[in-house]
């Protein structure tokens, strides 16, 4: 079942030792992930294929609504959990309701952190713990044209 790469924190703590102790290069990443989309897909899979395994801290419904506004998340955090696990290139999914995603990249360790090219590694959160544990930050090229703002807007004039 794809439910089983949900993890709760400390779970995913014992599978990321476990995976490094195996010699996996372990990303993480993050974001709300709200209506996926080809952007995020791509996304993804190129993040995947920084490491051997991909470690996603999803934004809770809360931290969604927190960060988007009232009328967002559009998709319940359960449902889109489950989505993610879906992914056969995401192999842990983890909620985290704080504003930013820094405990759980502290309580993970990743070996390389990642976030789409609209950030730049000094402004991505975790990248001075991350560099400071020997890992990498990087950052991935985005679909031109694909946002789930955008798509929620092109909904709304049909």
């Amino acid at each position: 079942m794809t439910s089983n790469k949900i993890n709760s924190l400390n779970d995913a703590i014992e599978l990321v030792k476990n995976w490094k102790s195996a010699d996996n290069k372990v990303v993480f990443t993050n974001g709300c992930f709200d209506i996926v989309h080809l952007g995020h897909i791509d996304y993804l899979e190129k993040a995947r294929n920084l490491g051997t395994k991909l470690v996603l801290g999803l934004n809770t419904d809360a931290s969604v609504n927190r960060l988007k506004g009232p009328t967002r998340p559009v998709v319940n955090e359960y449902a889109r959990a489950r989505m993610m696990a879906a992914f056969e290139f995401v192999d842990a999914v983890i909620l985290f309701d704080e504003p930013t995603p820094l405990q759980l990249i502290e309580a993970i360790k990743p070996d390389i952190l990642v976030k789409g090219d609209d950030y730049t590694v000094e402004t991505i959160v975790g990248s001075d713990f991350v560099i400071g544990n020997g890992g990498e930050v990087k950052t991935i090229s985005l679909v031109e044209g694909y946002s789930t703002t955008k798509l929620i807007e092109k909904i709304k004039q049909l």
